[in-house]
This record gives structure tokens, C-alpha cells and sequence, in this order.
């Protein structure tokens, strides 16, 4: 992972800590994601944990625990 990317993680992660809403930190993530493919580079796997941590959470939410 370059240092820009590792620069990116650490500002994202930052932006989802001030979101209350699991479901926006998600599609935001998901959003990362996507970009990465679509520029043909692998995910890194920071943003796939991510993405795996906040899926959990939306599952959480909508079953009112």
C-alpha cells in the first residue's frame, strides 16, 4: 500500500468517526472501494475491514440491538 493510500485510510477514518449514521460510513466506504477497483488497483485490506466492521453494525441497527 503507497503512502498516499495509507494517508487516505487514516483521513477516511477520521471522516467516519464524526458520522453517527453506520449506513453513510458504509456507502462511503463502499464508495472507496469501488474507486480502487475502478482503477484497477487491489483494496486495501484496511478498506476491507472497514467495510466488513460497518456491514456489522448495519446489521446491528436494523435489528434495534
Amino acid at each position: 500500500m503507497t503512502e498516499q493510500m495509507q494517508a487516505e485510510i487514516v483521513e477516511l477514518n477520521h471522516r467516519l468517526d464524526e458520522i453517527d449514521d453506520p449506513r453513510r460510513s458504509f456507502a462511503i466506504v463502499q464508495e472507496k472501494i469501488r474507486a480502487c477497483r475502478k482503477r484497477g488497483q487491489q483494496v486495501p485490506e484496511a478498506l476491507s475491514l472497514m467495510e466488513r466492521r460497518l456491514a456489522a453494525e448495519c446489521r446491528i441497527e436494523s435489528q434495534g440491538r
